[in-house]
């Protein structure tokens, strides 16, 4: 083609086009050459790759996913990899997304702690959680999740979580609700419960579900597809569209969450004028706070949705879990009865929860094997390392690139044998206690134990889940003497939303206590 023939507007844009295309050369090089010399300068070295069958997009690698999800053993196999590879951080392309996995405390640490400021939640987990969740503490960051979190930490403060009297009048209509010597599955009374106590906790006004016939009114099904949907959205990555073929349903179930929420929401805004002319009212309610300081209606559901979703779900997991490995193992349940035994059949004290030492480690062996939040991500802000992962030996630091994701894996992590020992599979809540005879000491974990997250974005109400839990346990230790498995199944199997819990819940049959 003669280019001298070419009118001039075309000899302009080929000009500007080849220009446009030398100046992405020489960006390239020198984005090349600055990362080459940071590389250096840190002396990080090679990640070892997973060995999938497909290395560019790792469609054997989804497929499988998508199969062991199926089956509920995601977390169970994303575990084998580590031991299979023989390395704690390893890199891995899952279709459009370059991974790094890691179940190492040092980097872990780097992410949530040292380098807090490096890592964001990531573009696609914001995109996928938002049609449910929206704008708030759990999707957000910057100065953004920081008014999220200021304006929340009023909700945890001592004289809130230690509130029991409330909590009290809860745990009677779960109680109730429970036929003595017949099947129950505590995990929908556990998750009844825990929505009840949210609701009055954060909006003032609970739904009683427990003693309403209708339960929450389609709340929780609703909720929870909503959450498998988002959950598996992420997953898939660019796939998630294809995957998640009932769009049509997860719009219905997501409009039934969101008019559910904004029932208490539209109440708030009915009080704003009584509520400005209150600023110290005896008890902080979280959406009177955000009443006082917005009219805007989304961003007040949008932060009740997020908080609702911690309160009811996370605690409502762990003692689903507790109480499905409680009707498994008799020796438990008769040590933890033995503990509760030293209250007397008194109602416990905030001050008393904290002494009954083998509840605290049952709880804690709960969330070490089966964490209610297993698997976790970031997205780099900019080109940055992490102290090890690379090399021969696993020990040396790592480069991450800008936009790049690292993903980490609590259920793994808590399962190293180096931290916790040979028998690390197995559930031992005595690993957590000390030994008077041989003096042994009970576990004091550092980053190697993280079922509530570390550093600046670490779970703020994890006194009030571990509270919660705590009081719920007691109680119904002292209304029942015995427990029975009702559960064909032996062993905890997963099923995973956003949170993890045991996926036939906690089927038993509870004797109570004579007289």
């Amino acid at each position: 083609m003669d280019v001298s023939k070419l009118p001039a507007t075309a000899k302009a844009g080929l000009g500007l086009a080849a220009f446009y295309l030398l100046y992405l050369l020489v960006a390239s090089i020198t984005l090349w050459s600055k990362r080459r010399a940071f590389k250096r300068e840190k002396g990080v070295m090679a990640v070892p790759w997973y060995q999938a069958a497909d290395p560019i997009f790792g469609i054997d690698v989804v497929r499988g996913n998508i199969k062991n999800l199926k089956e509920h053993k995601l977390l169970e196999r994303s575990h084998e990899r580590f031991d299979i590879m023989g390395v704690n951080t390893f890199q891995i392309n899952v279709l459009d997304r370059h991974i790094h996995v890691t179940r190492e405390p040092e980097n872990l640490k780097v992410i949530q702690a040292v380098d807090f400021k490096k890592w964001t939640l990531g573009r696609r987990r914001k995109i996928d959680f938002a049609p449910l969740l929206g704008s708030g503490i759990f999707t957000t960051d910057g100065a953004e999740w920081q008014h999220s979190r200021e304006m929340l930490r009023p909700n945890f403060v001592r004289s809130q979580v230690g509130d029991l009297a409330t909590f009290e009048n809860h745990i009677g209509h779960l109680i109730q609700a429970i036929q003595p010597n017949t099947t129950v599955d505590l995990s929908v009374l556990f998750f009844r419960l825990t929505i009840d106590s949210a609701t009055e906790f954060l909006f003032g006004e609970s739904t009683n579900s427990l003693t309403n016939s209708n339960g929450e009114g389609g709340f929780a099904e609703a909720f929870t597809s909503s959450q498998d949907y988002i959950a598996n959205s992420t997953r898939w990555g660019v796939l998630g569209k294809i995957l998640n073929t009932e769009q049509k349903q997860f719009e219905k179930n997501n409009k039934f969450c969101h008019d559910f929420v904004d029932y208490f929401v539209d109440k708030g805004l009915a009080r704003r004028t009584e509520l400005l002319s209150n600023p110290k009212p005896d008890r902080y309610v979280f959406i009177d706070e955000l009443v006082r300081q917005t009219t805007d209606r989304k961003r007040i559901r949008d932060e009740s949705l997020n908080i609702l979703l911690a309160g009811r779900d996370t605690t409502a997991s762990l003692l689903t879990n507790v109480w499905f490995i409680l009707s498994k193992r008799p020796d438990i349940w008769t040590a933890l009865q033995t503990d509760v035994a030293r209250l007397k059949g008194a109602k416990p004290t905030f001050e008393q929860l904290k002494d009954l030492k083998y509840l605290k480690a049952l709880l804690n062996e709960s969330l070490r094997l089966h964490p209610v939040v297993p698997l976790n991500s970031r997205e780099a802000t900019e080109d940055t390392t992490l102290p090890v992962g690379g090399g021969p030996s696993g020990r040396a630091p790592i480069f991450i690139k800008a936009g790049e994701i690292v993903s980490w894996n609590v259920y793994s992590l808590h399962r190293r044998k180096d931290f916790y020992g040979p028998d690390a599979e197995e559930f031992r809540p005595e690993r957590w206690l000390d030994d008077p005879e041989t003096g042994k000491k009970g576990l004091r974990p550092g980053w190697e134990y993280l079922p509530f997250n570390g550093g600046a974005r670490i779970c703020l109400g994890q006194q009030f889940a571990l509270t919660e839990a705590s009081y719920a346990t007691v109680r119904l230790c002292q209304t029942f003497a015995g427990i029975e498995s009702r559960d064909p199944e032996e062993h905890w199997q997963e099923f995973l939303t956003l949170t993890g819990v045991n996926l036939n819940g906690a089927k038993v049959a509870l004797t109570p206590r004579e007289g």
